[in-house]
C-alpha cells in the first residue's frame, strides 16, 4: 500500500499536469480520478465504482437551488432590472462627496443580493459607472475599487450559487449557509461605506462634487417605493421563507426565479431573446458546476480510499498548533493558492481536506464555511491573479493599467481581513440566524 503522501502527491500531480496542458478544471479532476480509481481500487472495478458513486453525487436535492439562482440573476441582469434599481438609488443618493461611489456600494450591494454572480455584478457596474464616473473627474480608485469590493459580495449575500456549490461539496446544511452570510456580507458593505468616508475625508479631489438637480420628496418616494423595494422584496421574502421554515433553499430559489419574471414581466422588459439568453447563460454555468460536483466527490473517495485524507490531518494536528493558529494557517492558504488559481478550483482541492481538518478541531461548519467563502471573496481581488482583477481590467478605461487596479483593490481587501477578524472574535454574527433554522 502507498504511503499517505505519495499517494496524495500523485493524484495532485496529475491533476496539476492536465491543467498544464490546457485541460479544463473538471475535466482534469475526473481524468486524474479515473487514473487514480485503476491504480489504488484494482483496475476497470474501480473506475465503474468511482463513476457509480460521483454520479450519484449529482442526483443530489441540495444541487438544485444552483441553476435556479443562476436564472435568477440572469434574468435581474439582461432584463434591465439592475439598471433601473441602480438609477434610483443614484436619485435617491442626492448631492454627497462621493455620491457614485456610495451608489456603487449600496446599488451594488443590491444588485449582489439578486444576481448572486461576482463577475456579473463586477461587469455591469464597471461597463456602466466606471466611465461615468471618470467624465465627473473621479480618480480611478475611487471608481474601481468600490466595483471590485462589491461584486465580492455576491458570493456571501444570498442568493449564492458558489455557497450552494461549497455547502455540497462539504455536505454541510445549504440553507443554514445561505442565511449565514446575510449578517457578515451586510457588515461587509458598511465597511466599504466607511472605507469611501475615509478617502473622500483624506482626499477631497479623489471624488470631487458636482451639481446634481434638486429632486422633490414626494418623486423620491416614489422612486424608492417603484424601482427599489420590489427588487430588493424579492430577496427579502426569499430569505424570509427560508429563516420561517417555510421553504427548502430549492423552493425558495424556484420562488427567487419566479419573482424576477414576475417583476420583469410588470415592467415589461421581459423579451424572448432576454429569457433565452437567461436560460443558456444559467444553464451553461450549472453545467459547468454539475461536472465540478462529479470531479470532486470522485476526488474525495479517491482520498478517503487512499488514506490520503486521514493522513494528512493527523499530519496537520501532530503540530499541537492552537486551533486559532491553524485556522489561520488554512485561511493563509486558501489566501495564497487564490493568488494563481480560480475559486472553484480552489474548493476543489481544499474542501475535501478542511472541513474534516475543522471538524477535528471542533470548528461550527457553518461558521467555517463562511470564513472559506470569505478567503475565496479575497482571493477574488488578490493581486496579481484574482479573477475580478481581469473582469475589471476587460471593462475599464483602455489606458489603466493592471498596477493601478491593484492599488484600488487593496483598501477593500483589507476590509474583508477586518471581517474575517470580527467574526473570529464573535462567531455568533455568523451562528445567530442559522440557528433559528434549527
Amino acid at each position: 500500500m502507498m504511503d499517505w503522501y505519495s499517494a496524495l502527491a500523485l493524484l495532485l500531480g496529475l491533476i496539476v499536469v492536465f491543467m498544464l496542458i490546457g485541460m479544463p478544471i473538471a475535466f482534469a479532476f475526473l481524468s486524474a480520478n479515473l487514473i487514480g480509481a485503476w491504480f489504488f481500487m484494482g483496475g476497470p472495478n474501480g473506475v465503474i465504482q468511482v463513476l457509480n458513486n460521483g454520479f450519484g453525487a449529482l442526483s443530489s436535492f441540495s444541487l438544485v437551488p444552483i441553476p435556479l439562482f443562476l436564472l435568477m440573476g440572469e434574468l435581474f441582469f439582461r432584463t434591465g432590472l439592475g439598471m433601473r434599481m441602480f438609477n434610483a438609488i443614484d436619485v435617491l443618493m442626492g448631492k454627497v462627496p462621493g455620491r457614485l461611489s456610495y451608489v456603487t456600494v449600496v446599488g451594488g450591494t443590491g444588485f449582489a443580493t439578486v444576481s448572486g454572480s461576482s463577475m456579473g455584478s463586477t461587469a455591469l457596474l464597471g461597463s456602466v459607472l466606471v466611465p461615468e464616473m471618470m467624465r465627473r473627474g473621479y480618480k480611478k480608485h475611487m471608481a474601481i475599487g468600490p466595483i471590485m469590493g462589491t461584486g465580492g459580495l455576491a458570493i456571501i449575500i444570498p442568493p449564492s450559487a458558489l455557497a450552494v456549490l461549497l455547502a455540497t461539496l462539504a455536505k454541510i446544511d445549504v440553507g443554514a449557509l445561505l442565511v449565514a452570510g446575510i449578517v457578515p456580507g451586510f457588515i461587509l458593505a458598511v465597511l466599504y461605506l466607511a472605507m469611501i468616508w475615509i478617502q473622500t475625508r483624506l482626499d477631497p479631489q479623489a471624488a470631487p462634487l458636482y451639481d446634481v438637480p434638486a429632486i422633490a420628496l414626494s418623486k423620491k418616494i416614489k422612486v424608492f417605493f417603484k424601482d427599489v423595494v420590489p427588487m430588493v422584496g424579492v430577496m427579502t421574502i426569499v430569505v424570509i421563507m427560508l429563516l420561517a421554515g417555510w421553504a427548502t433553499p430549492s423552493e425558495s430559489a424556484a420562488f427567487g426565479a419566479l419573482g424576477v419574471m414576475l417583476l420583469a414581466l410588470a415592467y415589461r422588459c421581459l423579451s424572448i431573446k432576454a429569457f433565452a439568453e437567461s436560460v443558456v447563460g444559467a444553464l451553461k454555468v450549472t453545467l459547468m458546476a454539475f461536472m465540478i460536483v462529479l470531479g470532486s466527490a470522485t476526488f474525495s473517495q479517491l482520498l478517503a480510499f487512499s488514506g490520503a485524507s486521514s493522513g494528512l490531518i493527523s499530519w496537520a494536528t501532530s503540530f499541537e498548533l492552537s486551533p486559532l493558529m491553524m485556522l489561520l494557517a488554512i485561511f493563509a492558504v486558501l489566501l495564497v493558492l487564490g493568488t494563481f488559481m480560480e475559486q472553484i478550483s480552489i474548493m476543489m482541492i481544499t474542501v475535501p481536506f478542511f472541513f474534516p481538518l475543522a471538524a477535528s478541531l471542533g470548528f461550527d461548519p457553518i461558521w467555517f464555511g463562511i470564513i472559506v467563502l470569505l478567503s475565496l471573496e479575497i482571493s477574488f481581488t488578490t493581486p496579481p491573479f484574482g479573477l475580478l482583477l481581469f473582469v475589471m481590467k476587460g471593462v475599464a478605461p483602455p489606458d489603466t493599467s493592471m498596477r493601478e487596479i491593484y492599488w484600488a483593490a487593496i483598501p477593500y481587501i483589507i476590509c474583508s481581513m477586518g471581517l474575517v477578524a470580527l467574526l473570529i472574535a464573535f462567531p455568533g454574527l455568523v451562528t445567530g440566524l442559522p440557528s433559528l433554522l434549527r
